[in-house]
């Protein structure tokens, strides 16, 4: 990755800031050290960074990953055939190539998204006031780690810092960059709560301290690291919303993108594209929450892409409980995989602070590792729908890959984009097969 000079994300932001009484400087003549020379220069920046996350539709993160990594599991398909690129990703395998757009988007707006984090921390020296320094550190960490995040998920190996020739660093140190990102920041703002300077003057919707918690979590548990993974998810507050917002100028992007007007791509079926063995029941109330049939003319996905101003959650209380069912069985405690795994299989839209319930009977399966690990991976697969980490699912529970009888993805990572490799002599000789 080329170094750059990063401003681009002031151009990008949210039109949401109803509680806003900043008067932001003007993105298109400020210079980058008016930008980061104080604290009001560096929460517009922090404004920006949710901005190149979550809205454009597919030319954001959030869209990119949901709709590549959807239709890489089968969980998603291609209403019409002529948006050749997400086809080649339904296709997968040799179909997905360097030039690929959607493939493109999710690295170059991850790494954009990553450095401008980076120049927000880099220089919070400038901000005096305590509890703000904590909020703009924490925001900037939350996407910080979602930009690593992202491309843990979908690449073997990516740069972490902007200069010439960046060199590539395994996923593994990419998901341990974020979950470091995340502790710093949870430790400030353990000793220096977030200011209302800070809260009112950035996008409403994002509970920080909740969040930083379920972000280790999350990325703790991709890591292997499952003490961690529980230690993090065991503080995060279930009654609390963490949501991305959106209006109709920043619209939902999963709505503007898949299953509102544009209609790019939609759910496989009612069963999410589920093989048989992690199809869901017919009594599972997760289904009619995410997929409708009463209109035959509309696309089959719902859930939180209902409309340009939907909210979407930044994590689910059901993917918290998940990850401590995960995790324990993980490390053998059977018992408790099954006490976490039945809050979800047990709670109802009237008990989740989203409204979204299974309503089922508790496990009653086999008490072994196996069968209640493949009875997690059903339930993250319904409870996670459209969220983008069913292709980090499938390979972290080494389900079927490309190639293979029964498979259940076409690709297992994606090769770097042809952009990646033209301008950065460090990109690794060969892409993932």
């Amino acid at each position: 990755m080329k170094k750059i000079l990063i401003t681009s994300l002031l151009s990008g932001l949210l039109l949401t800031q109803n509680s806003c009484t900043q008067e932001y400087l003007n993105p298109s003549t400020a210079s980058q050290p008016q930008v980061v020379g104080s604290a009001d220069g560096l929460i517009t920046v922090c404004n920006s960074l949710q901005y190149r996350y979550s809205v454009g539709g597919g030319g954001s993160v959030l869209g990119s990953t949901v709709a590549a990594g959807g239709l890489t599991t089968g969980e998603l398909i291609v209403l019409n055939q002529g948006n050749g690129e997400e086809f080649a990703l339904q296709q997968g395998q040799a179909n997905v190539t360097n030039t690929n757009g959607v493939v493109r988007t999710i690295w170059t707006q991850s790494q954009l998204l990553r450095a401008n984090a980076d120049l927000v921390l880099a220089n919070t020296g400038v901000v005096s006031d305590a509890g703000t320094k904590s909020g703009i550190v924490a925001y900037a960490s939350i996407f910080r780690a979602l930009a690593l995040g992202t491309l843990a998920q979908f690449f073997q190996s990516a740069p972490i810092v902007t200069q010439e020739n960046s060199p590539f660093v395994d996923r593994a140190q990419l998901l341990k960059e974020a979950i470091a990102s995340l502790e710093s920041a949870a430790t400030q703002v353990a000793s220096a709560p977030v200011s209302a300077n800070f809260t009112g003057k950035i996008v409403p919707g994002i509970d920080i301290p909740n969040t930083l918690q379920a972000l280790i979590a999350r990325y703790a548990l991709f890591a292997g690291d499952y003490d961690k993974a529980l230690t993090a998810a065991a503080k995060v507050d279930l009654t609390k919303k963490s949501v991305f917002n959106f209006d109709d100028n920043s619209r939902n992007p999963l709505f503007f993108y898949a299953f509102g007007n544009v209609n790019v791509v939609a759910p496989t079926n009612v069963n999410l594209g589920l093989s048989s063995a992690l199809a869901p029941s017919t009594a599972d109330k997760r289904i009619a929450f995410y997929t409708q049939t009463a209109n035959s003319k509309a696309n089959l996905g719902t859930g939180f892409y209902t409309a340009n101003n939907t909210p979407i959650p930044v994590y689910l209380p059901g993917e918290i409980l998940l990850i401590q069912a995960e995790a324990s069985a993980r490390k053998g405690d059977l018992a408790g995989a099954v006490t976490a795994l039945n809050k979800v299989l047990t709670k109802t839209a009237a008990t989740d602070v989203f409204g979204l319930g299974a309503a089922l009977p508790a496990y009653s399966g086999p008490q072994t590792a196996d069968a209640i690990l493949l009875e997690i991976l059903r339930n993250r697969n319904i409870e996670l729908a459209y969220t983008g980490v069913r292709l980090e699912d499938s390979r972290r529970f080494g389900r079927p890959g490309p190639g293979v009888a029964g498979s259940e993805r076409t690709r297992n990572f994606y090769p770097y984009p042809r952009t990646e490799r033209d301008n950065n002599t460090s990109t690794p000789a060969t892409d993932p097969s």
